[in-house]
């Protein structure tokens, strides 16, 4: 099971840094927003960066929840809820491999 966990989050890290370098690549490329003088000028840019960003957030996020699994992994702890220290259902580690929380604590 572990090995396979591990695999499943390698996996999902590697995918995250890649999602999140491909977010990254074009807001730096795309200078600074231009408002006109017409409602709406530079507004489509802006709300663009905002979700980026905010998308990136998110991903960074899942990236740090998945780190901290695979260190219970390296330290003998995954598998076990960090605040309970509970055992975590199998089937929500299968769903969601980097969970370090039992459904209580989620």
């Amino acid at each position: 099971m572990h090995e396979q966990a591990r695999a499943q989050l390698e996996a999902k890290e590697t995918e995250l840094v890649a999602q999140m370098d491909q977010l990254a690549a074009p807001v730096q490329d795309q200078g600074s927003i231009s408002f006109g003088k017409r409602v709406g000028d530079g507004t489509a840019m802006a709300v663009d960066r905002l979700t980026a960003v905010t998308a990136h957030d998110n991903l960074q996020a899942l990236l740090g929840q998945v780190r901290a699994a695979l260190r219970a992994l390296d330290d003998g702890s995954y598998g076990r809820c960090s605040f309970c220290g509970e055992a975590i259902p199998e089937d929500r580690l299968e769903a969601r491999p980097w969970a370090t929380t039992c459904v209580r604590h989620g």
